[in-house]
C-alpha cells in the first residue's frame, strides 16, 4: 500500500462519530455504526444520493477549535460532532491536506474517493448566525463511497494511494 504524502498530514486516524439525519438543514445525531451505500452514502441521510456530495468529513480537531472562538465562548455555545451537518466525524486525520481524488479506506473493505473541498454555505447556516462564521466551507470535505460496508465509531480511516 502507498500513503499519500501532504505538508504536515496525518495519513491515519479514526472515525470519532457517524451523523445522520433524516432532513437536510439540520444538525445530525450521533450513531455508534452505519452502512455507507455504493454511490449513494450513509444509508437513511437526508443529503445521500449521486453526486459529489454523497459523505461529509470533518475533523473533530476542527470543531473543538471553532468552540474555542472568543464568541463561541461568551455566548456559550458547545459544538460537537454533527452540529456542522457532517455524516463523519474523524479524529487525527489531517483532512485539510487532502485533495480531490485522494482515496480514504475505513477498515480494509469502505473506500471513499474525495470529489469536493468546502462547500457553499447556504444563506448563512445555523452556525454562522450565533458565531459569525462556520468552519465546514474551509475544512470541511466530501466523498463519494467507491465501495460501501458498514462503518462503526474507532474505526480507523486512512489515506491511501492505491487500493
Amino acid at each position: 500500500m502507498v500513503f499519500t504524502k501532504g505538508a504536515d498530514a496525518e495519513d491515519k486516524g479514526k472515525i470519532f462519530s457517524i451523523n445522520c439525519s433524516k432532513r437536510k438543514g439540520i444538525a445530525k445525531t450521533s450513531a455508534s455504526k452505519a452502512n455507507l451505500i455504493e454511490d449513494f452514502g450513509l444509508e437513511g441521510d437526508g443529503h445521500g444520493g449521486p453526486g459529489l456530495r454523497q459523505v461529509s468529513l470533518l475533523a473533530i480537531e476542527s470543531i473543538k477549535r471553532q468552540s474555542e472562538c472568543p464568541k463561541a465562548k461568551k455566548k456559550g455555545i458547545l459544538l460537537g460532532p454533527g452540529d456542522f451537518a457532517e455524516n463523519i466525524t474523524t479524529e487525527g486525520l489531517n483532512l485539510t491536506q487532502l485533495k480531490i481524488g485522494n482515496r480514504l479506506k475505513i477498515r480494509n473493505d469502505i473506500i471513499l474517493e474525495i470529489s469536493k473541498i468546502g462547500k457553499e454555505c447556504h444563506r448563512y447556516c445555523t452556525i454562522y448566525k450565533k458565531l459569525g462564521d462556520c468552519i465546514m466551507p474551509r475544512e470541511g470535505i466530501f466523498a463519494k463511497v467507491t465501495r460501501g460496508g458498514e462503518v462503526a465509531i474507532a474505526d480507523e480511516i486512512e489515506v491511501v494511494k492505491n487500493v
